[in-house]
């Protein structure tokens, strides 16, 4: 099938210059508007993706983000955010940017143009068939995200991507892609701006679903967070009043005691 880079199109507005403030915050707001269209849209790819994540944490494996620039950034958000959230150990999730760690800050000039470096990046994981690499790259052109998983598949290692192209080398070299096609920038390829905003919407839906259904989410809430600030110890101590109906300092007295909400509800309702 024909490959077309829309996210590379022109945009649907231009003289830019000549727009005041409110018309470009408008206009730059009626195209974020579409993101969540094209999210919806590509649910049913989401969902099975996640059906995979959810099979290989379960049996032992890491789930592995991989990608450069904006996207690479994106994935290394997410994996960060998931143990202070939901108190999982930091290599579950692990997110990958071409270039390294200095890359997160700072561009790396062509790193993203390796076909060979983002193999060796995940091997000093000791990367195996039990674990699961997304690759994630807006245009899914990026050669350190498709070489990657080429080598990923023949290793016999499930790949899986998001991407905001359809029919892109990167879907083409993953098993299980996500294409969240989101159309032309409001600024010409600026592929941080709506195809970013995709990329981020997805990566909530795929960490948060995996982790409830990991069992790290109690009702509607963050259980096992890591209380590592007074905000978390509040929230912590606001669900144990409200989950077991004690008082404020009871409360308190339990999350000093056991650190960490859900072993405070289980000793409690335990009698200890």
């Amino acid at each position: 099938m024909a490959f077309t880079k829309t996210t590379e199109q022109d945009s649907n507005y231009n003289h830019l210059e000549k727009m005041t403030i409110n018309e470009l915050l408008t206009n730059i707001n009626k195209e974020d508007k579409s993101v969540p269209v094209a999210v919806e849209k590509a649910i049913p790819q989401i969902e099975v993706l996640i059906e995979q994540i959810v099979l290989k944490l379960k049996q032992g494996g890491r789930l592995f983000y991989i990608g450069a620039g904006t996207s690479g950034r994106l994935g290394i958000l997410d994996a960060s955010e998931c143990p202070p959230t939901f108190g999982v150990s930091h290599d579950l999730v692990i997110g990958l940017i071409a270039g390294g760690d200095s890359a997160i800050r700072k561009a790396v000039e062509f790193a993203e143009d390796s076909t060979i470096q983002g193999w060796k990046d995940l091997q000093e994981f000791n990367i195996s068939k039990k674990d699961i690499v997304i690759g994630i790259a807006a245009s899914g052109t990026t050669p350190y995200v498709i070489e990657t998983l080429e080598q990923c598949n023949s290793k016999d290692i499930i790949t899986g991507c998001i991407t905001c192209n359809k029919n892109s080398p990167l879907s083409n070299v993953s098993k299980y892609p996500i294409e969240v096609i989101v159309g032309p920038e409001f600024v010409t390829g600026s592929s941080r701006m709506k195809a970013g905003t995709a990329q981020k919407l997805v990566l909530n839906m795929l960490s948060t679903s995996t982790m409830i259904k990991l069992n790290k989410v109690k009702g509607n809430k963050m259980v096992d967070m890591q209380l590592s600030n007074n905000k978390l110890v509040d929230r912590g101590i606001k669900m144990l009043i409200k989950e077991l109906n004690i008082d404020e300092q009871e409360a308190k007295n339990l999350l000093k005691s056991h650190k960490n909400v859900r072993i405070a509800i289980q000793n409690y309702n335990n009698g200890n």
